[in-house]
């Protein structure tokens, strides 16, 4: 098993790297192989929708994108953290998966997606949905703990106090574990879901389709 784990803070050594570094505890015992990616400091540019991926089979922004495109791609798993920023996910980790969600053409069905968000109080949930929205347009199943997979920390550090937050943080990642060595033995025996033609439709009609 592996497990892409994309740390979308600017700070390195923060809150979100010990909620991260509780999973990966979790993770190296279960035997799951773990690859890290710091990127919320990274100069990562939004989506322009150019279409060029389409073509060239990359992002046309040639940066961390490009490069997690191959591990996401061999990943059993992928956990996304972020802290929270006025109820939402750092912009740079937003940027970052919009462009590696859009510019990458292989089938992400049954890869299993978790979210961990960090914060001082609040907007803990509003940035739990809009991570986890990224996993359920691509058929990934979302791994859940015992609570909200969140943390809370105010000061770097802070959140290796919060107990039930890493409680939280170890049950999120043995469920994780679990679902992936469950689905891996599904699709051992019974393979993956039947597939059909996608059907795309929107809500724009003129007069005469309206009538």
């Amino acid at each position: 098993m592996k497990v892409l784990m994309v740390n979308g803070s600017p700070r390195l050594r923060g809150n979100t790297s010990i909620a991260l570094n509780e999973m990966a505890k979790v993770f190296e015992k279960e035997g799951v192989e773990i690859e890290l990616l710091n990127i919320g400091n990274q100069d990562i540019r939004g989506c322009i929708a150019c279409g060029s991926c389409a073509k060239k089979g990359k992002c046309v922004f040639d940066d961390a994108v490009n490069k997690a495109a191959p591990l996401f791609e061999a990943a059993d798993g992928l956990v996304v953290a972020s802290p929270v920023y006025y109820a939402s996910a750092n912009a740079t980790l937003i940027a970052f998966l919009d462009r590696l969600f859009y510019s990458t053409s292989f089938d992400k069905t049954m890869k299993v997606g978790a979210s961990v968000v960090v914060a001082r109080r609040g907007g803990l949930s509003a940035t739990f949905d809009e991570l986890n929205k990224y996993f359920t347009i691509s058929g990934m199943p979302v791994a859940s703990s015992e609570y909200w997979n969140s943390i809370h920390g105010m000061k770097t550090g802070d959140a290796a106090f919060d107990a039930e937050g890493l409680y939280t943080m170890r049950v999120l990642a043995r469920n994780m574990t679990f679902l992936m060595k469950s689905i891996a033995l599904g699709k051992a025996k019974y393979g993956m879901p039947e597939k059909e033609e996608h059907v795309w439709t929107h809500f724009v009609r003129d007069d005469l389709e309206a009538k």
